[in-house]
């Protein structure tokens, strides 16, 4: 667990300092229009979900044959090499080639889930996945603040730092990176009707109880995207904040992210049941997007960042409870499956929630809701919590 933890910090670090900047490079390319800077960073995110969708399976698959490590060691090798091509680009295009690059090799997140149900026992998952969460959330801390100092600086600053931080990762999993999947508990053979988007789905599909947790999965990861697609080109319009700003609150919600995954899921799900972890965790969620999206001043719109966190809770005991569903030797698909429906909400919510700024935003707005997107977000995650309320119990109760 420790050596996957520090995979993904550094894996998660590499992205969170391109964050802050990648938005405005963007809009440096297209004049400063902050509607078509919407647009063009929503295109980034749809191409980029559309490579994890259709390579997720394919890892899954490839790790369930031949082992974890070597899937996420060629995945950081590609990654670095990718950030490279970013930190050169001069024109948009390369840098949608870029971001197509980055889906393929970012698809390993399904396959550092998959190690971790490989060495913890079911009782175990919810605390092994907010760990998991917490990694995310340390590499969004840092990774951010990070990002926008070297942006103040020069924009591409930032891409090198992340090639760096990747090509580390390569390395220190090559010295240190143990394999979790024995031999024994490998696939003979990859099953290609299975290693794709439509097979990986009707494993989901095969097992109903799975389908419904996963549905709630998907639709918190499409709400995730308002945040991911609209927040830096938001906050400039709308608060002033520059690059530096923005690393430093997107460093905030981290931290609160880190900490809720890391220290307060495991214990609340042990304590009240993954049942009431998911609950709470959504209807706080949904109260942090709402008041996100109304929030007229930057000091409002902090007030919801610790509350947006708690949504944290529900995450890793929706991982567990799904885990729990299939056994051991179907973990890697599984995961596999559940990456690519989270990059189908990344086909869909980037461009949905650009364009849904863009339309509330400037001299041709339908109305003056800059916050429009977050709102949108608020309205899933009820539609989730609703759900949860019949799919989310135990393998026993369900």
């Amino acid at each position: 667990m420790v050596f996957v933890f520090v995979t993904v910090v550094l894996d998660l670090l590499a992205f969170g300092v391109i964050t802050p900047v990648l938005p405005q490079l963007v809009r440096g390319f297209v004049g400063g229009d902050y509607a078509r800077a919407a647009l063009w960073v929503g295109l980034f995110g749809t191409v980029y979900a559309v490579a994890q969708f259709l390579c997720s399976p394919l890892q899954g698959a490839l790790s369930d044959r031949f082992g974890r490590r070597p899937v996420i060691l060629l995945s950081n090798l590609g990654l670095g090499l990718d950030f490279v091509l970013m930190a050169l680009a001069n024109a948009l295009p390369v840098l949608v080639l870029g971001r197509l690059i980055c889906g393929i090799t970012a698809a390993s997140v399904g396959t550092a889930n998959a190690y971790l149900a490989d060495v913890t026992p079911p009782e175990g998952r919810t605390r092994a996945f907010g760990l998991l969460g917490a990694a995310f959330g340390i590499g969004f801390v840092a990774g951010p603040a990070v990002g926008g100092m070297l942006g103040e600086i020069d924009l591409r600053a930032p891409f090198w730092v992340a090639a760096g931080l990747s090509l580390c990762n390569f390395l220190y999993g090559c010295f240190v990176l143990p394999e979790s999947l024995p031999r024994e508990r490998r696939t003979s053979r990859i099953d290609w009707r299975r290693a794709n988007p439509a097979g990986a789905l009707g494993l989901l599909r095969g097992h109903p109880q799975v389908l419904g947790l996963a549905s709630l999965l998907f639709l918190g990861a499409l709400a995730h995207y308002a945040l991911v697609a609209t927040f830096v080109l938001y906050a400039d319009y709308r608060y002033g904040w520059g690059e530096a700003t923005v690393g430093w609150v997107l460093a905030a919600i981290g931290g609160c992210n880190a900490a809720v995954r890391g220290v307060l899921a495991g214990a609340v799900a042990r304590r009240w049941g993954e049942r009431r972890a998911v609950l709470w965790g959504l209807a706080c969620g949904l109260g942090g997007f709402t008041l996100m999206g109304l929030a007229p001043s930057g000091m409002l719109f902090l007030l919801s960042v610790p509350l947006l966190a708690l949504w944290g809770l529900g995450t890793p005991a929706l991982q567990a409870l799904v885990s729990m569903r299939v056994p051991d030797a179907a973990q890697g698909r599984l995961q596999g499956a559940l990456t690519s429906l989270s990059a189908m909400a990344g086909i869909i919510g980037p461009w949905l929630f650009g364009a849904a700024f863009a339309r509330f935003v400037g001299p041709e707005a339908w109305a003056d809701l800059p916050g429009a997107p977050f709102l949108m977000a608020a309205t899933l995650l009820a539609l989730a919590l609703g759900l949860s309320l019949r799919l989310a119990r135990p393998p026993g109760a369900a």
